[in-house]
């Protein structure tokens, strides 16, 4: 794993830090490489339980570095195979957080523009400093928010706040992001209070956490009978297996559970299963 995004587990808690503090955390297409590689890379761990993806330095991410543009963006920006899938290159970075079975905190500090703003949306929470600011600040270069918002900011907030937001590339405070429902919770020290939560959730059971996830990532936008049903579906594997057991029996014993770990890998396992 390049040194431009660090990662450190301990007792089940992945610790990832963008690390390039001198550039403010901008993402360089090396940045772009480090940053689905890690995300590819914990999503099959099924060591983690919990994620805290953070920022080194005075901010977050700075959202693109301008050096990518140095030499144009050429004819068609999305050949050599980044443009074939979805999430596609450019989407990767900020859409893989949401593929990860483990839950991702992110913990914002300093600046989140552009498509910094973006990964800290594909977060499942967003924990940020009062005095964090957020940007979707691709029309000041002319450009659609590309990385991944269509689908992330429509589960957030109103489609016109949305489309303000894109028109506009206005810069969001703290407090209003939190008003808006752009962050989880605002909070003084935003990295120690995700690491906190992180902390707690790896200590529940991680099949249940990991399908819980999965289960608010497919059904949000599905009939209420398909949600119903998918319910069951993910419920039924888990009931009498042996870390739900585990769960009965330390709450009934008042002490900590020990589970094993989570009992499939990526979220693809989940999908076959149905």
């Amino acid at each position: 794993m390049s040194e431009l995004v660090t990662i450190t587990i301990d007792n089940h808690v992945a610790d990832v830090r963008l690390n390039r503090p001198e550039k403010m955390n901008a993402l360089s297409w090396d940045m772009f490489d480090a940053i689905t590689t890690a995300a590819r890379e914990l999503a099959a761990n099924r060591e983690v339980r919990a994620v805290v993806l953070s920022g080194e330095g005075k901010g977050f991410c700075a959202g693109m570095d301008l050096e990518n543009f140095s030499g144009g963006m050429g004819n068609d920006p999305f050949g050599n195979g980044r443009g074939d899938s979805h999430p596609n290159y450019y989407q990767a970075p900020a859409y893989l957080w949401k593929a990860i079975p483990a839950p991702v905190i992110c913990a914002v500090h300093g600046a989140a523009y552009g498509g910094g703003f973006q990964i800290a949306l594909g977060a499942d929470i967003r924990i940020a400093h009062p005095g964090s600011k957020f940007s979707l600040m691709e029309i000041k270069w002319g450009m659609i928010p590309d990385m991944s918002a269509s689908q992330t900011l429509r589960d957030l907030v109103r489609v016109d706040v949305a489309k303000e937001l894109s028109y506009t590339g206005r810069v969001v405070g703290g407090e209003e992001a939190h008003s808006l429902g752009l962050v989880t919770r605002l909070s003084d020290t935003p990295y120690e209070d995700a690491m906190a939560m992180a902390r707690e959730i790896a200590v529940k059971n991680p099949d249940a956490v990991a399908r819980s996830k999965y289960m608010f990532e497919t059904t949000w936008r599905d009939s209420s009978v398909d949600g119903l049903a998918e319910e069951q579906r993910l419920q039924t594997p888990i009931l009498g297996r042996p870390n739900q057991v585990e769960s009965v029996m330390a709450a009934l014993e008042g002490r900590e559970p020990s589970f094993s770990d989570r009992a499939f890998g990526d979220f693809s396992e989940l999908a076959k299963e149905a």
